[in-house]
């Protein structure tokens, strides 16, 4: 087990014994007598146990005091309290400060196991959610967006400004592939709700019945095949955030509603009477303009503008072609430690194609190019013939001078890409392995592996 074990009692006796009972059981027991000692040993000494068993009433001074004045330290640790002189306000401020139970001595050991072994169930899994809002606040920082461009660089002003304010709601615009997803996360885990939920719902990718009950919830019987109750999104994302990407495919007859939610602050699950308050904070994204979705009455005028608070606009990636410079390699990197790879070189060629091309598809289309390049690399070149740019050279030959092309609209993922490659070259070369090997300009063998991968 090995976790540390804070035992503050001023009965030598009674911590002595609770130590040795512990140890047996694999804790790491820390021993404590006084309010003063414990306190250096948690804040000088930087001791983060997972479990404290304390004393109320200490010579000099109360359990709960210290339990006030550490409870913000980092490293959830879950408090029990033992006593012999307890009272009700005493119990009802414990629980308050978040102490996990409040217990009278003597406590049968039995007992005292039972609570124990579930206090550290409870702090091994705040544990675990701190550790992993620290990675998500860590991933999501305002300098996840990448680029040493002007616009870039406009970009991460606004918002860290946007960040440090308690803002209800925003909308994000830019074209497809820009990053408005991003944003939307950097936004919620730099601000203030960091700690509560980020929800997302990508309005464009359920059908109307779905999407009302998605947002709001219904109860059982509500509508056919709704065999048990369930909670919404908004409710879902209580406390944090509510991020609704292609908000301007939501039918006009749901906006009204959703334009009640966000004003009032209440929902009501369908088939319920009952309004439940929410506390939310709402990102809104769309590619389309949403000045002329309203102007051609595509999008409520009054739900806009209760959205748009502030509107965020991200630079397509032909606007900041720079920023090339920095996302490349580190896109590489990504891709490098996914697929097991080792390129490390880029040639000027390459860089050529890389920023002569537009790229419509913006930084998701760079994605899947920079993706493909490293999957079907060689050696630690990255290949210029899987970019498959408008401006590059056509990737695969034959003698015959035919070309052969894959559509980067997402209509295709890497694995339905890579099996249509060599099931083309396998055709043209009359299912000649050696010869379509040559071709796509690697091994025999490593095509061999391939095929069996894709059932060719």
């Amino acid at each position: 087990m090995g976790q540390h074990l804070l035992i503050i009692e001023d009965e030598t006796l009674l911590g002595d014994e609770l130590g040795r009972h512990f140890k047996r059981q694999g804790y790491r027991v820390e021993l404590a007598t006084t309010i003063q000692q414990a306190r250096h040993k948690l804040l000088q000494q930087k001791l983060a146990p997972l479990l404290v068993i304390s004393d109320m009433n200490l010579p000099d001074g109360n359990g709960l005091d210290l339990l006030e004045e550490v409870r913000e330290m980092p490293g959830a640790s879950e408090w029990l309290f033992l006593t012999a002189y307890g009272s009700v306000p005493e119990s009802v401020r414990a629980l308050q400060l978040g102490a996990y139970d409040f217990l009278e001595k003597p406590c049968d050991l039995a007992r005292l196991d039972l609570v124990v072994a579930s206090a550290r169930r409870s702090a091994l899994a705040q544990r675990h959610l701190q550790q992993q809002r620290s990675v998500q606040t860590q991933r999501y920082a305002i300098d996840a967006f990448v680029g040493s461009s002007p616009v870039a660089q406009q970009t991460r002003t606004m918002l860290r400004r946007l960040s440090e304010v308690a803002f209800s709601s925003l909308v994000i615009s830019g074209e497809t592939g820009t990053g408005k997803g991003l944003a939307a996360k950097i936004l919620h885990h730099a601000g203030a709700r960091a700690d509560s939920p980020f929800v997302a719902l990508n309005c464009a990718a359920l059908p109307r019945d779905l999407l009302e009950s998605e947002l709001y919830g219904h109860e059982a019987g509500a509508f056919t095949g709704a065999g048990k109750s369930r909670c919404g999104l908004f409710e879902q994302a209580d406390g944090g955030t509510l991020f609704l990407d292609e908000i301007g495919e939501i039918p006009l007859e749901l906006q009204s509603k959703l334009l009640k939610a966000i004003e009032d602050k209440t929902i009501r699950r369908l088939g319920s009477g009952t309004e439940i308050e929410v506390d939310i904070q709402i990102i809104a994204a769309g590619n389309r303009s949403f000045a002329r979705e309203v102007a051609e009455g595509r999008f409520r005028n009054d739900l806009y503008h209760r959205l748009s608070l502030f509107e965020l606009k991200l630079p397509s990636l032909r606007e900041r072609k720079e920023d090339l410079q920095k996302l490349v390699p580190m896109l590489i990197n990504e891709f490098n430690a996914k697929s097991n790879r080792r390129v490390t070189k880029i040639s000027s060629q390459v860089w050529q194609q890389l920023n002569l091309h537009d790229w419509p598809g913006n930084v998701r289309e760079l994605r899947n190019v920079i993706e493909r390049c490293v999957l079907f690399a060689e050696d630690k070149n990255l290949p210029l013939q899987w970019l498959q740019l408008e401006t590059s050279q056509p990737p695969v030959k034959t003698g015959t001078g035919n070309n052969l092309t894959i559509p980067l609209d997402g209509s295709m993922n890497l694995d339905a890409m890579e099996r249509h490659i060599i099931q083309t070259a396998l055709q043209r070369c009359n299912n000649n392995t050696t010869a379509a090997a040559r071709m796509l300009g690697t091994s025999r063998e490593k095509l061999r592996y391939r095929q069996q991968k894709h059932g060719l």
